[in-house]
């Protein structure tokens, strides 16, 4: 997927109220001759675990929506391990995973998800008033419901874990999968992460412990559990990024 105009790098400053995030510029203001600042837009309303650091490098894009409050929002952000002068990318933007799965998909990068029919998005599934993010229909008829999470935490070099924080709405995703698995489909939770730095999957237990175990018990149950990772491209600013990399899944979910 590309970014459909260069992005704009910045240095954050701080971020706050969930939504909102102050960086500067690294031009400077006509007038004043300081670094530019200013508020932008985050659509990653978790924790941010490690992605969020006062002082790193961020990237931004320009909606040119004048009727937005906040016209710039915030896509890349940069981690730096402990001991470590090397830095890698992280795409923080949530709303961009299920596009990349469904690109990915499309392009057969995801090697479970081939001969594929069609692809819905936003179903309405289960009996919990969920939506599925991706429903994929096969050639040969069968289902597949694709639910996609999004992972950015990473708490020990070359793991990513999900969730960040605990997430009652992620444990019900996991209940209705498990439910179309007994009702003759296909049910797969696909980790889309947004980080190149990254080599296996985990469940945070030690942050929603009954995620973790409803995990471990869906799978055994035939949920079926992916994680893919992504790749950057572009000189010196990132221009494109795609879902490319299978990951493994650790055993002790």
């Amino acid at each position: 997927m590309k970014f459909t105009e260069p992005l704009i790098k910045a240095r954050l400053i701080k971020r706050y109220k969930r939504f909102l995030a102050d960086v500067e510029l690294f031009e400077l203001d006509e007038e004043t001759q300081q670094p530019k600042q200013m508020t932008i837009h985050t659509a990653n309303t978790g924790s941010m675990t490690g992605c969020a650091l006062p002082g790193s490098i961020v990237w931004i894009s320009n909606s040119h929506n004048p009727k937005r409050k906040y016209r710039y929002s915030w896509e890349l952000s940069s981690s730096q391990e402990a001991g470590s002068k090397e830095s890698h990318l992280i795409g923080i933007n949530t709303l961009l995973a299920n596009k990349l799965v469904k690109e990915a998909i499309e392009k057969g990068f995801i090697a479970e998800l081939n001969d594929v029919q069609k692809i819905e998005t936003e179903v309405a599934y289960g009996t919990e008033k969920s939506r599925i993010d991706l429903l994929v229909t096969q050639n040969n008829g069968q289902k597949c419901y694709v639910e996609v999470k999004n992972v950015t935490a990473s708490f020990e070099p070359g793991f990513a874990a999900f969730p960040d924080a605990v997430t009652a709405r992620g444990t019900k995703h996991l209940r209705e999968l498990a439910l179309m698995v007994q009702e003759g489909h296909r049910g797969i939770l696909l980790f889309c992460v947004q980080r190149e730095d990254i080599k296996q999957v985990r469940a945070a237990a030690e942050i929603d412990p009954l995620y973790a175990k409803t995990l471990a018990q869906v799978q055994e149950n035939g949920v079926e559990v992916l994680a893919y990772g992504v790749h950057f491209s572009g000189d010196t600013t990132p221009s494109e990024i795609n879902l490319t990399t299978k990951l493994s899944v650790s055993n002790h979910l």
